[in-house]
């Protein structure tokens, strides 16, 4: 039958495996480090797996296939309860499954979390590279939002007091990653409820690429977020 199906583009496919997670249904897999669809009538058309890919890789096309056979997926997710395997494992590189790490730091628990000389880390999610993010991440919603060049941690001394602190981090660095950074930022605006964003950039011209990737994504969007830029000299210097 002619019915809209997912299509995967093997060579934008980076293998994260989110897509695997994303397919309640089992209809995508991953093959030699590549995703696939498994099974035409395990897929059922909706594209729940197209948000969360961070390179585009998957796309809807309406060709002959399989009806889907809601019947038979059904049966599989229920054998999966049985297991006590509710949730879909995860079949990807495990540098880019979604994980919120920690609470937000609260006065109550600062005193309680690390004796004062102990250096804490300050990092509340995983993925933090703005390729990997799904834009649909949980812990997106209602964040205070860091957006950094990845240098500026190495530079700045006290970057996870400072600038990690009970925000949401996402990195890039827009010299040396070969992506429009404002298109994935324009979307996490849009399907997520930002409350602020804090960039911060290093002092040297081609750092100027992120600021206008946000610049672009808020106008894209159409929302208007409270933001603020921050830029590091080399020395690790503190500007503005």
């Amino acid at each position: 039958m002619l019915r809209k199906i997912i299509k995967i583009d093997k060579e934008a496919c980076n293998g994260c495996g989110l897509c695997v997670n994303a397919c309640h249904e089992g209809a995508i897999g991953l093959v030699d480090n590549k995703a696939v669809l498994l099974r035409d009538d395990y897929c059922d058309g909706l594209g729940n797996c197209l948000p969360v890919c961070p390179t585009g890789a998957i796309t809807f096309e309406e060709r002959e296939a399989l009806e889907y056979n809601e019947e038979e997926v059904l049966r599989k997710q229920k054998e999966a309860k049985e297991k006590e395997q509710v949730k879909v494992p995860f079949h990807g590189c495990p540098g880019s499954q979604v994980k919120s790490l920690r609470p937000a730091v609260t006065p109550a628990t600062e005193q309680k979390s690390a004796p004062a000389t102990e250096s804490i880390s300050r990092l509340m999610q995983w993925p933090v590279q703005i390729k990997l993010v799904p834009v649909n991440a949980p812990y997106f919603n209602g964040a205070d939002l860091l957006i950094a060049a990845d240098c500026t941690a190495y530079a700045y001394a006290g970057f996870h007091e400072e600038f990690m602190k009970n925000r949401i981090t996402v990195i890039g660095c827009p010299k040396l990653d070969d992506v429009d950074y404002s298109e994935k930022l324009t979307q996490i605006f849009l399907q997520n409820d930002i409350k602020s964003i804090t960039v911060v950039r290093m002092i040297v011209p081609c750092c100027g690429g992120i600021v206008n990737a946000v610049k672009a994504a808020m106008l894209a969007s159409g929302k208007i977020i409270p933001w603020q830029v921050v830029t590091i000299s080399t020395d690790g210097t503190l500007i503005n």
